[in-house]
């Protein structure tokens, strides 16, 4: 939890993610990544500089067998508020429409439905849990199937909705939030999402274990061409925040 913590606050500071004051939510899957997020905020929150409050929100989609009840339970030990809100996701893109595709479709509704909830609570500050390897993949995505250099950036100012999205655990790699979910035993809920494990995400996944077979180091090198390029809002010298 030590070197997650650092690495979390160094990713902070570089992008001066938080702000004295700040009301920061955080955007809370039952996922790995959600929930080592909110427990490393949680943690930061104690002794960082710039106090800041912190908010935890669930958007339930209606996936059959999810139950969210142990994350609440975890929020109340840690004293983190906890708002959970009923979206018919399941319902629209599975039953309804049948979506072949279904992912792009999911993620537009619940960035939707997580930025209205954000503006109604009067939140303007969303924590997600995107890490390393989620950037190094989407690099790739991008390029492989659109045909263009781009990739999400660690501080995201959605100017319609006046919401700035933070990404504190970028400098952090899966296995090691996959380490620290398991030895905080944080209360993980699976999704049993038809399109889990079959998306395009998992294929450049898999993609990059082979590559990295052959070219060690291979996401080390992608990461810092993302930060050297720079990508928009990657550049930690010059880059406007």
């Amino acid at each position: 939890m030590k070197h997650i913590l650092s690495l979390a606050r160094r990713c902070v500071e570089d992008y001066n993610m938080i702000e004295e004051g700040d009301r920061i939510a955080v955007g809370v899957s039952g996922g790995k990544d959600s929930m080592v997020a909110l427990a490393v905020l949680a943690q930061l929150r104690r002794f960082y500089p710039k106090h800041f409050e912190l908010e935890a929100i669930t958007l339930e989609m209606g996936m059959p067998g999810m139950d969210f009840a142990p994350v609440a339970a975890y929020c109340e030990q840690i004293g983190v508020p906890y708002t959970r809100i009923q979206v018919p996701v399941y319902q629209i893109v599975f039953e309804e429409r049948q979506e072949k595709n279904p992912c792009s479709l999911c993620a537009k509704m619940r960035r939707g439905s997580l930025n209205t909830a954000l503006v109604e609570k009067g939140i303007r500050k969303i924590a997600l849990g995107h890490h390393y390897d989620d950037a190094v993949e989407t690099l790739l995505m991008n390029l492989l199937f659109e045909g263009r250099i781009g990739c999400f950036q660690p501080v995201t100012h959605l100017d319609r909705m006046d919401v700035l999205q933070i990404r504190p655990l970028l400098y952090c790699h899966e296995e090691e939030i996959r380490r620290a979910a398991a030895r905080l035993d944080l209360p993980i809920i699976h999704n049993p999402c038809p399109a889990d494990g079959s998306s395009r995400r998992q294929e450049v996944k898999e993609l990059l274990v082979q590559l990295e077979e052959k070219y060690p180091n291979l996401k080390t090198k992608l990461f810092g061409a993302i930060q050297r390029y720079p990508l928009y809002g990657w550049n930690l010298e010059t880059e406007e925040r």
